[in-house]
C-alpha cells in the first residue's frame, strides 16, 4: 500500500512538472476602422470577410468597424468628426465629395510614410501638387463615362463602332430595324446623369476639359451656350433614337439585365460595372469606349471623365498611439496585399492596380484589358467631385427631366444656376 502511494505521489509531480504551461492570454489594441459598403454589396462583404481574416491572423489586434453606405456614409462621417470620435482608418478620397470633411477636421495627414511595402507610390496620384498623399487609393483612375459595346451583336446587325454623330443616327436607325435599342444606362438612379453621362459631354461643347472647375470657382456660369449645348445632348439624343427615353425609369439591375440580354447595343456606366461578374460570358464580347462624338461638339473628343479613386488612410489620430499605428500598418498591408487586389480586379471594382511590379494571373476577366485602354482618352473631371449641394441634385434629376421631355435645357441650366448662387 505503502509504494503504491508512493508511485501515486511520483505521478503527481511529475505530471506536474512536465504539464503545459497555461496559454498567456495575449493583450489587444482595439483598432477603429470607418468603412464603406453594407451587407447587400460586395464592397461591404468584403471589407468585413478581410476584418475578420485579418484578425484571426492578429489576435493582438481587435478591430471596431463600422460599415456604412451612401449618404449614410457622408452623414455619419461629419456628425463622428464633429463630436471628436475619429477612427484610426477611414474610407476616404481627395475631392469635396470623400475628402471635404477629413481634410475640414484636420485628419488627412500624409500616408506614404505607411504605405506597404508592396505598394508603388508613384501610381498614386500628387492629389494637391504638394506631395502629400493622404490616403491609400484602392487603384488607378475610376473611369466613370464608359460606354460597353457589345460586339457580338455590332457584329451580328452589320454595324461598326460609329467615329462621327451622323454614324450614331445611322447606327441607331439600324438597332431600331433590328428591334433593338442603341444605347441606355441605368437612369432611374439620379446621379448616373452627372457622373456617368454629363461629365464626358461637358468638355466637347464647352471646349474645355476643366470647365465643371471653373464653374465651381465662379469663372463660368450654367448658363453659357456651352453648358446649355451640353444640356441639349440629351434632348437630341432622344429625339434622334440615339438614348433610350425608357433609360429615366430603368434601375440598374433592369439595365444591366437588359444590355446582358442584347436589347441595347450599347450601355453607358462607370468602368466598375463592367466585369464578368456582371456580364457573365459576354465579358468576351465587351468593347470599352469613350462616349462617341456628340452633337454640337466643338473640342475635346472622346474626353472621358474619371475620379480619383477612393480608398483607405491612417487619419491623424491613428498615429498618436504607436501601437495602435502598427495595427493600422498590418490592416493596411492585408487589406491591399496581392491577393486582394487580384480579386477588385476580377470584381470590377479597380480599373488599374497599384502594386509593383503587378503581373495579372492567367485567365482573368477579359474586361480588365480593355479598361486599361481607358487611359489613352482625354481627361476630364467628374461633375460631382466638384459641384455639391442642392446645384447637383438640381443637375441630376433636371437631366431626367430633359430626357422625358418635361424641360428644356436652358430652363435647367438657369435652375442650377440659381441653386448654385444660392448655396
Amino acid at each position: 500500500m505503502k509504494k503504491l502511494l508512493a508511485v501515486a505521489s511520483i505521478l503527481v509531480i511529475a505530471t506536474s512538472l512536465f504539464a503545459a504551461p497555461k496559454a498567456k492570454k495575449v493583450k489587444q489594441v482595439t483598432l477603429n476602422i470607418m468603412g464603406y459598403g453594407d451587407n447587400s454589396n460586395a464592397e461591404g462583404q468584403t471589407f468585413k470577410r478581410i476584418c475578420e481574416e485579418f484578425m484571426d491572423a492578429n489576435p493582438d489586434v481587435k478591430v471596431n468597424y463600422e460599415l456604412l453606405y451612401d449618404e449614410a456614409y457622408h452623414q455619419k462621417a461629419v456628425s463622428r468628426l464633429a463630436a471628436g470620435d475619429v477612427p484610426d482608418i477611414a474610407y476616404m478620397g481627395a475631392d469635396a465629395r470623400w475628402g471635404a470633411e477629413w481634410q475640414e477636421a484636420g485628419q488627412q495627414i500624409n500616408n506614404v510614410p505607411y504605405y506597404p511595402e508592396n505598394i508603388d507610390a508613384s501610381l498614386v496620384p500628387d492629389f494637391f501638387g504638394t506631395g502629400v498623399k493622404p490616403y491609400l487609393p484602392l487603384g488607378g483612375s475610376n473611369y466613370c463615362t464608359v460606354v460597353a459595346v457589345n460586339m457580338d451583336l455590332l457584329n451580328k446587325i452589320g454595324g461598326k463602332i460609329p467615329e462621327t454623330y451622323e454614324d450614331m443616327k445611322a447606327l441607331a436607325k439600324t438597332c431600331k430595324a433590328n428591334g433593338i435599342q442603341l444605347m441606355s444606362t441605368h437612369g432611374a438612379d439620379g446621379w448616373v446623369w452627372g457622373s456617368c453621362v454629363m461629365s464626358g459631354i461637358i468638355p466637347r461643347t464647352t471646349g474645355d476639359l476643366k470647365w465643371i472647375e471653373k464653374a465651381v470657382n465662379k469663372q463660368v456660369k450654367f448658363t453659357d451656350q456651352g453648358f446649355v449645348d451640353a444640356l441639349s445632348v440629351l434632348s437630341t439624343w432622344v429625339k434622334d433614337g440615339v438614348l433610350d427615353p425608357n433609360s429615366v425609369l430603368t434601375d440598374n439591375g433592369t439595365g444591366m439585365s437588359n444590355f446582358v440580354n442584347g436589347k441595347y447595343l450599347m450601355y453607358i456606366d462607370g468602368q466598375w460595372a463592367f466585369g464578368e461578374q456582371n456580364l457573365g460570358k459576354l465579358s468576351k464580347s465587351v468593347k470599352l469606349i469613350s462616349i462617341p462624338q456628340v452633337p454640337g461638339e466643338k473640342a475635346c473628343a472622346g474626353s472621358l471623365a474619371g475620379a480619383w479613386q477612393v480608398g483607405y488612410g491612417i487619419t491623424k489620430k491613428g498615429t498618436k498611439d504607436k501601437k495602435v499605428l502598427d495595427a493600422a500598418k498590418r490592416w493596411m498591408a492585408y487589406f491591399y496585399s496581392y491577393e486582394e487586389t487580384v480579386q477588385r480586379l476580377q470584381d470590377g471594382g479597380i480599373s488599374a492596380p497599384i502594386i509593383k511590379n503587378f503581373k495579372l494571373p492567367a485567365g482573368m476577366d477579359p474586361c480588365i484589358a480593355e479598361k486599361a485602354t481607358l487611359g489613352a482618352y482625354p481627361s476630364c473631371y467628374v461633375i460631382d467631385s466638384y459641384l455639391t449641394g442642392v446645384a447637383n441634385d438640381t443637375l441630376n434629376a433636371g437631366m431626367q427631366d430633359i430626357v422625358s421631355g418635361k424641360i428644356t435645357p436652358a430652363a435647367l441650366a438657369a435652375n442650377v444656376q440659381k441653386a448654385f448662387d444660392a448655396q
